[in-house]
């Protein structure tokens, strides 16, 4: 521990500043300029130098940016997969949403300036980790506590619902990334033309 931080000084700006002035020092003994007190005068400039440098200031996390993010959420879009081919679940509210986030998650939510942001990351993750699979174990076993009771609200139609809303907030992303694309497209074509004038 005492060894890290002795090697860490070593290393610091300070120690390095102060080093620099310290030679400084010993250049002004050599030419004569600091006298009898050259001791001083090199333990004085180190001191300067290592009090002026600027301090040393920590590294800041290394956070996966979101396209490493949409790489799991990929993987978890696989698992969550395997999961609806095992529910006895209507074939068509399933095709309808997972077609539309599989083109998503394929694609990389879009090309060059429609990389995934955060707040896209969020959007596909909190719908393949969170919605769809509840909204799925909702439907099976509310179905199950219908077939006890018949006679109440089939739970079809809250299934539907609930897939419809996840649906139209993946449209509404798709819908974004297109925008943020052409615009692209559309500024990289006045560029060219403004280089070809």
């Amino acid at each position: 521990m005492a060894t890290s931080r002795v090697l860490g000084y070593l290393e610091s700006r300070k120690n390095i500043a102060g080093g620099v002035c310290g030679l400084l020092g010993l250049v002004l003994t050599f030419t004569g300029a600091a006298g009898a007190y050259w001791p001083v005068v090199v333990a004085g400039l180190y001191g300067a130098g290592a009090l002026v440098a600027p301090p040393e200031r920590p590294e800041p996390p290394a956070f996966p940016d979101p396209s490493a993010q949409l790489d799991a959420v990929r993987e978890d879009f696989g698992k969550l997969g395997a999961y609806l081919a095992d529910v006895d679940l209507p074939p068509a509210p399933r095709a309808r949403l997972t077609e539309l986030l599989a083109a998503l998650l394929e694609a990389g939510l879009g090309g060059r300036a429609a990389r995934p942001g955060p707040r896209d990351v969020h959007v596909l993750s909190r719908a393949v980790r969170q919605d769809v699979p509840e909204a799925v174990d909702t439907f099976v076993r509310t179905r199950w506590w219908t077939r006890l009771s018949p006679g109440t609200e089939p739970p079809d139609r809250h299934l539907e619902r609930q897939l419809t809303l996840l649906r139209e907030e993946a449209e509404r992303l798709a819908s974004a990334l297109h925008d943020t694309e052409a615009r692209w497209q559309e500024s990289h074509t006045r560029y060219l033309e403004d280089r070809s004038q």
